[in-house]
Order: structure tokens, then C-alpha cells, then sequence
């Protein structure tokens, strides 16, 4: 990496949606030395994640799996172990991402039944059961739902999806993408009914990026048994195992490993009610801000639906003419503040905050002034008091 040439004092704050704020004490735990592969503590370590990720993740009996991957990787292992050559699984629309999974799953043999994804809104419960019965056949193995798409900032209700299926009599399984939902927004596995639960280390999680994992339950277990497509590093049997390298087929990713064993950590010593509160807290100062940003018509909510809206990342229309990468640019180069961009069909049209992970109230509205601050020098129409919005919403607990 090319030295820069010149030095910014202090730091510069992280509100991306991922990469997040990664904790001093995570940093620290991976600067450890690797371990020789028969050291008994390399065992404490990967027992220590899978039991905080089934913890996190609220079930009992789900083999966990970890990869050495990202989110995308993550969608690989399940596409690979329940979906063979040929076979159908349903993907809700929910924008960037759903579609991504879906071209995903089709690039590796899947066939994908898409419902369509309304701008702004989460998954239209009424679109999938209308597929579901559609399905006579039974030939839809999975719903793929991506639970908060980190591109429009909408969450979907999982528990609501889980009914919508169960009403129709349909046995396809229920997978969950919570890759950008896990540790900011409440997710139980077992209570939720769901299957599959896949997710990546670099978001709520507090970790750098370089994890992904999977959870399945017993019906999961059973469609990989039966599933003929050929594999060998994704594959949840193989993996099935008490020897570390054959957990992660071959020299697991140790320091990365520690990483995670210590924000979990973490997680658990701030408590699960205290960590999903904050965020709860964290978004609505953030909501309350760009509420008062929107009064003067250029910046609005992309999420329609308050309830909907994310704990994790708030997504931000800007109107035509008003560019929001240079919103982006300002706020990085000069006040220090690295906030997120469209993506897919939203590029060009948004910029989104991330206020999830290892983050507090200072951070958050640093973030919100030096926003308001590039929004002040590109003399784009907004509305005033935002800061003072979130102050009050913040004071008010």
C-alpha cells in the first residue's frame, strides 16, 4: 500500500455497513501466533465459536459450519448442499441481494422462482405463497429470504414468512440469509422455524471480513444427504466432524478464529438485550436525522415502511441532481467520515449509513455531522435541525 503523503489526525469513523468498526480487543486476539494443529486450545477455539455462533443464532441442535469465505461463499456452501442439478428454490425479492443469490444459484444448475421485489418495501408474503401453491409438484426445495438486505436498508418479518409458508402446506425449507441482520436486529433460529441460517463475520459480528458460516437443523441435514450434485470444500458431510481439518477441510483459519471467539465474547459480556437495544437506539438517531434532512426535499427514507427499516443500515434517496457520490467523496476526504454508495439498481441513487456492530452514540453522531457538513458544502437542498433531531432522540433514551 502507497504511504500517503500527507497525515489526518485523529481517526476516521467507519459507517459503511460492512466492513464495520472492528474492536481493539478483536485486533488483538487475532495479532496471536497460529497454533500447531494438534494444540488442544485451537480446539477450545473452534468449539468456542460454533457454541457463540448457536448461542447467537438461538437454537440447540444446528450443526454449525465456518469457512474461510465472505457472504457470497456462505451462499455457495448452502446452494451446494440442498441444491442439486436441476432443482427449484423460491427467492423473495428483496432487491440487490436476493437477485445476487438467485444468480448465484442459477450459475451453479438451480432453477430460481423470483416474486417480485416492490422499491422500498420487504418480501410480499402473498407473492410467495401464491408460488408455493403454484408448486403442485413440490419441486421447490427452498425459500432463499434474505432477512435485512444490506443494498435498500428493509427488513424483512421472518416469523411472518414462516407462516406464510407453513399456511400453504409447502415442505420446501426455509433458508435465511442474516448476514447483515446478526447481532443488530433479534433472529432465533429454533423459535423462528428456520432451516438454514447462513451469515458472514464482517457486519454485526465485529470481525474483519474472511468468515462465513452456515447453520442447519435436522430436515436440512436430510435434503444434503440426498443431494447428488458434486462437492468437496462446501460439503456439510464432510465437514460433519470432531477433527478440526475436516471442519474446515484442512488448516482451519486460526487468528480469524480468535477474532470471532472474542467478539462473541464481547456480545455476550455487553448482553444480547443490551446489544440489540443500542442498535435499536443507534438507528433511530439515525432516522431521526434524516427525517429532518428530508423536509428539504432533495434527501428522503428509501425504506417505505418505518417499521421496516433496518437497525443495521439506513439507505437514503438523493434527489436527481444532486450526486450522492460526491456526498460519499466530501464526507471521506475531508471530514473523515466513510459512509456507503448504491448498489445494483440503486447505484446512482442513494447513500447508506451503516450504525451497526461495535458502535455508540459519539460515533453515530460524528458520522451525522460530517454529513451534514458535505451536505452543507454541495449546497444541496436539506432540511436544518437534523443533529439537534438526533441529540433529542438520543437524550430521550
Amino acid at each position: 500500500m502507497t504511504a500517503p503523503t500527507t497525515r489526518d489526525p485523529g481517526r476516521q469513523f467507519l459507517h459503511s455497513p460492512g466492513p464495520s468498526h472492528v474492536p481493539l480487543e478483536v485486533m488483538q486476539a487475532m495479532a496471536r501466533q497460529p497454533m500447531d494443529m494438534a494444540d488442544p486450545r485451537l480446539g477450545q477455539t473452534i468449539a468456542a465459536v460454533e457454541g457463540g455462533l448457536r448461542r447467537l443464532l438461538q437454537t440447540e441442535a444446528a450443526d454449525v459450519f465456518v469457512y474461510a469465505t465472505n457472504g457470497h461463499g456462505a451462499w455457495e456452501a448452502v446452494i451446494s448442499n440442498l441444491v442439486g442439478p436441476g432443482h427449484c428454490v423460491l427467492v423473495p425479492g428483496t432487491g440487490h441481494f436476493s437477485e445476487g443469490w438467485a444468480e448465484q444459484t442459477e450459475a451453479m444448475g438451480g432453477r430460481v422462482i423470483r416474486t417480485a421485489w416492490v422499491e422500498g418495501h420487504p418480501i410480499d408474503l402473498a407473492a410467495v405463497q401464491q408460488a408455493l401453491r403454484a408448486d403442485a409438484a413440490h419441486e421447490i426445495v427452498a425459500v432463499f429470504a434474505v432477512h435485512t438486505d444490506t443494498a435498500s436498508g428493509v427488513t424483512s418479518d421472518v416469523p411472518a414468512l414462516r407462516a406464510a409458508i407453513d399456511a400453504t402446506g409447502h415442505p420446501a425449507l426455509l433458508v435465511v440469509d442474516v448476514v447483515a441482520s446478526l447481532g443488530a436486529a433479534p433472529f432465533s433460529m429454533d423459535a423462528w422455524g428456520v432451516n438454514v441460517v447462513l451469515g458472514a463475520s464482517q457486519k454485526g459480528l465485529m470481525c474483519p471480513p474472511g468468515l462465513g458460516f452456515a447453520a442447519a437443523d435436522s430436515r436440512a441435514m436430510a435434503v444434503c444427504e440426498r443431494n447428488p450434485l458434486p462437492r468437496y470444500y462446501w460439503d456439510w458431510r464432510l465437514r460433519k466432524s470432531e477433527f478440526s481439518y475436516r471442519k474446515f477441510c484442512g488448516t482451519p483459519p486460526q487468528n480469524a478464529l480468535m477474532g470471532l471467539e472474542a467478539a462473541l465474547g464481547l456480545f455476550f459480556q455487553e448482553g444480547p438485550g443490551q446489544v440489540l437495544a443500542r442498535h435499536r437506539l443507534m438507528a433511530d438517531v439515525v432516522h431521526a436525522a434524516v427525517a429532518r434532512w428530508s423536509e428539504g426535499g432533495a434527501l428522503g427514507f428509501f425504506g417505505q415502511v418505518g417499521a421496516t427499516r433496518s437497525t443495521s443500515v439506513t439507505t437514503i434517496t438523493v434527489a436527481a441532481g444532486f450526486d450522492p457520490e460526491a456526498i460519499r467523496t466530501l464526507a471521506r476526504e475531508r471530514f473523515q467520515v466513510a459512509i456507503a454508495g448504491g448498489l445494483g439498481p440503486l447505484s446512482g441513487r442513494v447513500f447508506r449509513i451503516g450504525h451497526l456492530g461495535d458502535m455508540n452514540a459519539p460515533m453515530v453522531l460524528g458520522c451525522l455531522a460530517g454529513v451534514e457538513a458535505s451536505l452543507r458544502v454541495l449546497g444541496g437542498p436539506c432540511g436544518s435541525g437534523a443533529l439537534e433531531a438526533a441529540i433529542t432522540r438520543l437524550a430521550s433514551g
